[in-house]
């Protein structure tokens, strides 16, 4: 009885052991991670190429890429649910058929709005990517996937390096299909690999699928991004353009709450969008898009409009910002285990909001403006380069079982914290006679954010350093589990037995006095 009350079992330490092919399975979902975040950067090259050869016009153009954005933050979550709930495998293969399928289609799209039509399913493939990722990574991890989840950071920041590289590549000696096209051969041999490595995974049976949860999030999301987008594209804030879309995500928002308090199973728990550590979170992981993904768009256009950059320089400021990623993710990650969850992002977010700061000021003294953009974009990718690994790990040990759920969500926010920053900054620079001056405001105004979500940082759940005595394992301290000693509690003795015992002693002390 003792043992069972005390001691782990052997199917919870089987569990959370590394599994023996983790590492080839780590190098699977990093391809697919790496083709989503090069989709998301490789189509701006082309958007020039694509409005000239299909007529379109400059704001469909722009669609291609914002209705990527938009169904990705859409996926997220629910890509991430269904995982936890039918098996990370499953969706995951979905997935890439789906992207690959949908990438052959965009390349042979003639016209602009077929195009944008595909782009937005080309999403549901590359955004169902990351939460099924994270939930078969940290399954073949086990008590390490904290390590290996932070490394997608370097993944996502080398797709950010080459997207902009290749598809220029693309545009200049092939064609605009292109940048679709080169999805294909590498979706075909990673659904091969998957097919035959991934493991199946465990699947809830007896929980059911909130359908109404879901349909009342995705259109949530859907209308409020759409009349956020629809802002930074000029429209007003009294137009039927904005204010539709804005109502529809309003009722359904009170719709998705309502459910979620009525169902047996919510399709988002209350506790995983509010609840201890997870709340904090989610508005670290909005603001984090904000700076993380919103100045991804913001940067180049801001170096081109005020300082007059020309634009294959302005790209390379973006470079610059991954390459610090690059440079300090690693060190972040091995050490993660000593500083925890906290300290790593607290410094972070600190580090981004002074190159934020430094990219709204003008050059000091005769520092030229590139060479002052890119210390500022390199200072900002070394603050995010420390945090993002933590960021990407925290809470997740408040809800081992729903690492998919959990991550799914985390992209829902930073992806609408993105959308979000670029849409307002836009639309501010579009009605000011200074674009540049404007969008220079807007990035201090995300740095002044940033450094008022600190005190909310420091509620973060902490949990590396403090469980690390508990989670390793035996063989970790040089024993196993028979040379540890065991504290078996002694049988009682009945005190008439005492009684007995105490007699017997008096006795034997008389015969030998």
């Amino acid at each position: 009885m003792a043992s069972s009350t005390f001691a782990p079992s052997t199917d919870d330490r089987r569990s959370d052991d590394p599994q023996p092919r983790r590492h080839l399975v780590f190098a699977i979902v990093a391809v697919a991670l790496a083709m989503a975040s090069l989709d998301a950067t490789i189509v701006s090259t082309a958007l020039r190429p694509i409005q000239e050869e299909l007529h379109a016009p400059i704001t469909w153009g722009a669609w291609t890429i914002t209705a990527y954005n938009l169904a990705q933050v859409v996926v997220m979550p629910l890509a991430g649910k269904i995982s936890d709930l039918y098996g990370r495998k499953r969706v995951f293969l979905c997935a890439a058929v789906i992207f690959a399928v949908s990438s052959l289609l965009c390349g042979m799209a003639q016209n602009i709005y077929v195009l944008v039509g595909l782009r937005a399913l080309q999403a549901i493939g590359g955004g169902a990517f990351m939460p099924s990722a994270s939930g078969i990574v940290a399954d073949q991890y086990g008590r390490n996937k904290a390590r290996a989840l932070g490394l997608f950071t370097s993944i996502f920041s080398i797709g950010g390096v080459t997207g902009p590289v290749v598809g220029g590549f693309i545009v200049t000696y092939w064609s605009w299909r292109g940048v679709f096209f080169v999805n294909i051969p590498f979706s075909i041999v990673m659904i091969a690999l998957a097919a035959v490595f991934l493991p199946s995974g465990a699947r809830r049976r007896s929980t059911r699928l909130d359908i109404w949860g879901a349909v009342t999030l995705a259109c949530f999301l859907l209308g409020a991004m759409f009349s956020i987008t629809e802002l930074g594209d000029g429209a007003s804030a009294l137009s039927a353009s904005f204010l539709a879309p804005l109502v529809c995500a309003l009722v359904a928002v009170t719709l998705f709450i309502r459910q979620s308090r009525r169902a047996k199973a919510p399709f988002v728990p209350a506790r995983l969008l509010v609840g201890h550590g997870f709340g904090t979170m989610n508005l670290v992981n909005f603001v984090f898009g904000a700076f993380a993904i919103g100045t991804s768009a913001l940067l180049p256009i801001y170096a081109q409009d005020h300082y007059s950059i020309p634009p294959l320089e302005s790209g390379t400021l973006l470079t610059i910002r991954a390459l610090g990623m690059i440079c300090v993710t690693s060190l972040a990650v091995m050490a993660m285990h000593r500083t925890g969850y906290r300290r790593p992002i607290l410094l972070g977010i600190s580090v981004v909001s002074v190159g934020l700061f430094l990219v709204s000021l003008s050059p000091v003294g005769h520092v030229s403006p590139y060479l002052w953009l890119g210390v500022s974009a390199g200072i900002t990718g070394l603050g995010m380069g420390v945090a993002m690994p933590a960021a990407n790990n925290a809470t997740l040990h408040l809800a081992p079982t729903e690492v998919a759920a959990i991550s799914g969500l985390r992209g829902m926010f930073r992806q609408a914290g993105g959308l979000t920053a670029i849409s307002i900054a836009t639309a501010v620079a579009a009605q000011t006679a200074n674009p540049g001056h404007a969008l220079g405001i807007a990035f201090l105004s995300i740095a002044v954010a940033a450094l008022c979500i600190l005190p909310l940082a420091t509620r973060i759940p902490d949990e590396p350093t403090s469980a690390r005595g508990r989670s390793c394992p035996a063989s970790h301290s040089g024993t196993t589990d028979s040379d540890r000693p065991t504290h078996q509690p002694q049988p009682r003795v009945p005190p008439a037995a005492l009684r007995t015992m105490s007699q017997q002693r008096r006795i034997s002390r008389a015969r030998s006095g």
